[in-house]
Parts: C-alpha cells; sequence; structure tokens
C-alpha cells in the first residue's frame, strides 16, 4: 500500500479524537445527545484547523447505525465499525454529497445540486452536502440556495465550511448555525505531534516540534505536513539542527548572545555579534523579531517563571537573564524593537537598521546605572521589580565632605515674606513639605486671590501678631494658629527646628526672612518626623523624589539608615536613586549608608506621599466649604442653579507648581 502522510493518516474521526476546538466540540455534542439538531452548520476559520474533519465527524454522527435505523440512532459517539461510518472515513458513502465551491461557482452547478435534494437518501439516515470554501459561490448561486437553505427537506443537512466568512450574504449567515474555529496555540500542536512522532516510532527532540509548531502558525496540517518534511529531511528522525536546516531559521544560540550583551551593557560586543551574525547572511528583519520575542519571554520570566515555554530548549538560560534586566529595561528594550522593525523600510539597510536599533536600546537606559540590578523571580507587587538589592548597603565615597550649612535651593526659597505666628509656624530654616506650605502660607503675590479669600485672610490677620524684621504684603497674612488647619501636624518640625532656633545666622539678601538651617541631625538620632519634616529640602526630582516619596523610617544605628520601600513601588528602584537619596541626607548632614528594603508598611506611619495627598485633600475641602459660604456664590446659585463643580477647585499655584 502507498504510503499516506501524517495529516490524513491522522485526521481525527471521532469528537473525542479531536485536538482543540472544545467550544465547538461541546456545542455540537450536546446538541447530538439532546436531539437539538440544526439543518444548517457553518464552519469558519484559516486553514487547517479542522473544518471539513469536523462536517465529516458530524456526518457519521449522523448516519451512524450502531445504535439502531431511526432518529433514535443518532449519536454523538459513532462507532466507526459500522458501514455508514466505514463509508464515510473511506470516501464512498452516496449519501455524503461533497461539494468544492471554488471549482462548482456557476448557479447552473447549484440547480444541478439541488435537483436532487428532494429525494430520500439511499443508504444512509440523512443526505448530508458538504460545501467547502462556499464564499467562492456566485451571487447568483447563493440566491438559489436560499429557498433550500431555509427550509430543506427533514432528511436534508447542510455543512458549510469557508475561510472567509466576510464575503457570505448575511441572508446565508442568518440561515446557519456557526461556529468559528481558533488557531492552534503551538503549545498544543507540540504535544500532538509529540504523540504523533511517538505513536509511529520516529526519534525526535522537542525543541525541534516548536519550531515546527511556530512555523505552522496555527495551522495543524501545516505542522502535520511540516513534520512529513522534516522526517525525510531527517532521514527518519526530526532533529532540531535539521528542522532549523530545513526551514532557514536562525541559530537561536546568535540571539541569545545579542541579548548577553544587552544584559551586559556591552556595545563593542553587541556590535561584534551583528558581524559574526552577517557572515552566514541572515535576514536581520527575522533576527530583530527573534529578539523582541525574546524580550517578551523575558517579561514573562520576571513575572510569572513557571510560565515560561522551552521552546528552543533555552529556559533555564531565559531564567537566569530575566534576573540581570530590571523590569523597565524590558519594556523600553521590547517598544524600541517593535518600533525599529517598523523603521526598517527606511533605512539605507537592514543590517544598519540593526545595528542602531540596539544601540539605541543601550542609549535610552537610565543613566548612572553601569550594571543593572538583580531581579527577583517572580517580581512582586503591581509592576515589575528592579532588584530588591540595587541599592541595598551604599558606602558613602571617600572625600565626600557635603557643606554646612547647606545653600538653599533656588526652588525652595519662598519669594513672599509672609508674617508667621512664632507658636505655631514652621521653622524658616527648613521648608515644611509642599501641600503643608500651601495649607500655611498664602497665593504668591504674583496670583490675584479672590474678593472671600481676601476677606477671610483679613480677619485672620487682625487676630494674628505682626512678625518682626517684615511687613506683609495686603492679603498675604497667614492665619493664626487656632485657624490654622494643620496646626496638628508640626510637631515634627517644631522639633526639628529646635535647635536651630538657637543658634544666630545671617540674614539671606535674597529672602529677608529665610534663614539657612545647619544640619538637622548630626550626631542623634535620624527618626520618621526628622524624615516628613525635612523631605522638601532634599531637593529630590522625578523618579528619585517619587520613590523617597513612599518611603518610611525604619531604623537608624548612627552609621546605616534603613528605610522600608512600599511594594507597590519596587520596580523603580535601582542604585541610581539610592545613591541620590543618600547624597540629599548627606547634604543636610544626615551622614549614613543608605539601605531601601522592600516591604509592608506599617498602618500607623504615614510616607511624604500619604501626608502630601492628606494635606492637599484638606486643603481641597477647606477650598469648597469657604466658596459654598460666599455670598456672591450663593447669590450666584439662587438666581441661576448654579452649581460648584468641585473637581475644578485648584490650588492658585497649581498650574506653576504643575
Amino acid at each position: 500500500m502507498s504510503y499516506q502522510v501524517l495529516a490524513r493518516k491522522w485526521r481525527p474521526r471521532t469528537f473525542h479524537e479531536l485536538v482543540g476546538q472544545e467550544h465547538v466540540q461541546r456545542a455540537l455534542v450536546n446538541a447530538l445527545d439532546q436531539g437539538r439538531l440544526h439543518h444548517a452548520y457553518l464552519f469558519t476559520g484559516t486553514r487547517g484547523v479542522g473544518k471539513t474533519t469536523l462536517a465529516r465527524i458530524l456526518a457519521k454522527c449522523l448516519n451512524c447505525t450502531a445504535n439502531g435505523q431511526g432518529d433514535a440512532g443518532v449519536t454523538s459517539t459513532p462507532c466507526g465499525e459500522c458501514d455508514s461510518c466505514r463509508s464515510i472515513d473511506e470516501g464512498r458513502f452516496v449519501d455524503l454529497i461533497e461539494v468544492d465551491a471554488a471549482s462548482r461557482t456557476k448557479v447552473e452547478d447549484t440547480r444541478e445540486l439541488l435537483d436532487n435534494v428532494q429525494y430520500a437518501p439511499t443508504q444512509g439516515r440523512y443526505k448530508v452536502y458538504l460545501i467547502d470554501e462556499v464564499h467562492m459561490l456566485s451571487t447568483s448561486s447563493f440566491n438559489a440556495l436560499l429557498k433550500t437553505l431555509e427550509e430543506p427537506p427533514p432528511h436534508v443537512k447542510f455543512l458549510l465550511a469557508t475561510t472567509d466568512p466576510q464575503k457570505l450574504p448575511p441572508t446565508v449567515l442568518s440561515r446557519c448555525l456557526q461556529f468559528t474555529l481558533k488557531h492552534m496555540p503551538p503549545e498544543r500542536i507540540v504535544g500532538h505531534l509529540a504523540k504523533v512522532l511517538e505513536a509511529e516510532g520516529v526519534p525526535f527532540e522537542e525543541s525541534a516540534l516548536w519550531l515546527l509548531g511556530k512555523a505552522a502558525e496555527g495551522s495543524m496540517r501545516d505542522a502535520m505536513s511540516l513534520t512529513d518534511q522534516a522526517i525525510a529531511f531527517g532521514q527518519g528522525e526530526v532533529r532540531h539542527a535539521d528542522v532549523a536546516a530545513m526551514l532557514g531559521t536562525l541559530d537561536h544560540r546568535h540571539v541569545l548572545a545579542l541579548v548577553e550583551a544587552l544584559a551586559a551593557v556591552d556595545a563593542p560586543r553587541l556590535l561584534a555579534e551583528v558581524a559574526a551574525l552577517a557572515e552566514q547572511g541572515p535576514d536581520f528583519a527575522a533576527v530583530l523579531d527573534d529578539i523582541t520575542g525574546v524580550l517578551h519571554r523575558l517579561a514573562i520570566a520576571q513575572m510569572v517563571p513557571d510560565a515560561v515555554d522551552n521552546g528552543h530548549g533555552d529556559r533555564e538560560a531565559l531564567l537566569q537573564l530575566a534576573a540581570r534586566f530590571t523590569g523597565e529595561d524590558i519594556q523600553l528594550f521590547y517598544q524600541i524593537g517593535i518600533q525599529g522593525r517598523g523603521d526598517m523600510e527606511h533605512a539605507p539597510d537592514l543590517r544598519t537598521a540593526l545595528e542602531m536599533t540596539l544601540l539605541r536600546m543601550l542609549a535610552f537606559r537610565p543613566q548612572g546605572v553601569p550594571r543593572p540590578a538583580q531581579t527577583p523571580l517572580p517580581m512582586r507587587g503591581q509592576g515589575e521589580s528592579g532588584g530588591a538589592g540595587s541599592g541595598g548597603n551604599t558606602p558613602p565615597q571617600d572625600g565626600e565632605a557635603p557643606e554646612k550649612p547647606p545653600s538653599p535651593r533656588p526652588a525652595q526659597a519662598a519669594p513672599e515674606p509672609p508674617a508667621e505666628p512664632p507658636a505655631a509656624s514652621p521653622p524658616p530654616d527648613i521648608p515644611p513639605p509642599a501641600p503643608a506650605a500651601e495649607a500655611e502660607s498664602a497665593p504668591s503675590p504674583d496670583d490675584t486671590p479672590p474678593p472671600w479669600v481676601e476677606r477671610e485672610e483679613e480677619g485672620a490677620a487682625a487676630s494674628a501678631p505682626a512678625a518682626p524684621g517684615g511687613e506683609p504684603e495686603p492679603g498675604m497674612a497667614a492665619p493664626s494658629a487656632s485657624h490654622d488647619p494643620v496646626a496638628t501636624e508640626r510637631p515634627a518640625q517644631q522639633a526639628m527646628a529646635a535647635p536651630a532656633a538657637a543658634e544666630p545666622h545671617s540674614p539671606d539678601p535674597q529672602a529677608p526672612d529665610t534663614q539657612v538651617a545647619p544640619a538637622p541631625v548630626a550626631e542623634g538620632h535620624f527618626g520618621h518626623a526628622d524624615w516628613l519634616a525635612c523631605f522638601e529640602s532634599l531637593g529630590l526630582g522625578g523618579l528619585t523624589r517619587n520613590l523617597a516619596a513612599h518611603c518610611v523610617v525604619e531604623a537608624d544605628d548612627g552609621e546605616q539608615l534603613t528605610l522600608r520601600l512600599d511594594p507597590s513601588q519596587e520596580a523603580m528602584q535601582a542604585e541610581v536613586h539610592v545613591t541620590r537619596i543618600r547624597e540629599a541626607l548627606a547634604a543636610i548632614g544626615v551622614e549614613r549608608r543608605l539601605a531601601l528594603a522592600p516591604g509592608a508598611l506599617p498602618p500607623e506611619v504615614e510616607t511624604p506621599r500619604q501626608q502630601a495627598d492628606r494635606l492637599a485633600a484638606q486643603r481641597h475641602a477647606e477650598a469648597i466649604e469657604a466658596l459654598s459660604r460666599d455670598p456672591h456664590v450663593q447669590k450666584l446659585q439662587q438666581a441661576f442653579g448654579a452649581r460648584l463643580i468641585e473637581s475644578t477647585v485648584k490650588p492658585a499655584d497649581a498650574e506653576a507648581r504643575g
């Protein structure tokens, strides 16, 4: 007997042998078991996913005689032994009429086909019309089919299959029960190929099956045909090297070498790998696709290590590589890779485009980080982790001598000289947190406050003593301690101001009421209250400020300061940020080794970010209440039915600060 290809030899003959398409299998099995049979079924999907196979299995279920000759004999598990089942499997069943619509598109062919619909089946229980590639029929053919498709005789079933359902008229779609078959994922294809090759007694390598599964692009028939070709190419064996040579794919080791050069931030090595790769004359666009594919798997390895497949036999190598990247780097490299893929057509040549894309990945890495932090797997928190030990114990560098006292930063020197009550005001030497400053001070002279704010502030100024050495601007008097909504938030700031208030200072000509503060903690313990009070004076910005704003002081032994970091911000932890925070603390006199330890924060302790959000919410609520009491606003509400949109109430300096 002549050789039968694997795609035909291993075609499923029952629903239970079907690979994938569980959603279609379940609906058809239940309909057959319950006797709820439709007269027309439409199977859609790409090539090689089982449309014709499902139609033939359904035809066997409708005509199997193992349970009897009547309608009660319809079953979801055909026996495969009766005359009807064997005839359908062998392609000689008289009452299964298979039509290739691509070769019979004319209306005359359709009319000839429908002339025999009225006659009862010759051999089976039902006469089944299987029309493949039905979208190829002409418009006249569809029109001729409509009436019969809507009300066929009881003994007729229509099974239609197409790869392009958009070309079918809506009148045909509405008369059919439609099932859309899914693409086969590589994992399912590899599993099925392994079973087939084991049954065939063909030696194989799993990595070779992954190459075949990906090359099939979701089609099981394509995968079986490629497997036939691989067996012939490998002289009865399916090996990775043979399959790679047959498919013309690149050796995966070259791709991993390029990714390792990215992890090591080694540009000379990166260009050397590209040069070695160019000697093989590869498709550089495919090389970039493979690199982005590896980056995708690295991102999965960081988040869900168990979900990484062993498609190229490189699972362990990927897990090791994933620990050498930060989560941000992988996401950035992936984005640059896919954008570089689209720019390749505009480049002078493909090799140049690949080299520029890889160099762009290194150029856009965060500056100041010589080597990526080690990343624990799996990553915890809401985002990718940049590493638990990236900023651990960073010793102070030799020769660093922070200036004492430090000069205030220009952005933090307050231009306005408002009068503050001495008993409740924060120390002028250490600027308070931004939201607290907004709650305790009036708008800058450049802003024109609304009239109701002026009246309230004038009333507060009448009860507040005048500050010596400065004359406040009109409407800029600070509220007294009894009217200060955030007066209870100042004990820590007053404690920080105690040693500074006893020392003489020389006035700053640029800021008459602002004095330069000495180091807040020179020898003693640095606690969380000190951290909250001096946070703004650190002068941090960008990602470093955001990272520090989610930290609380956990311990200080005089040599090492340990900050507890909110786990949700662990992805931002990197050595460059830890170094900047340590240097900023040293600049205000807190010279310590700095360690950031991600972990759950105590619920009773407030981070600088939480404090700022709380004070901003208090200010917003007070502003809304003041506006609601304003007589002008009340008149507008009474006269015109106006309403106050609370989300638009913002601080006067919000735009400048944004």
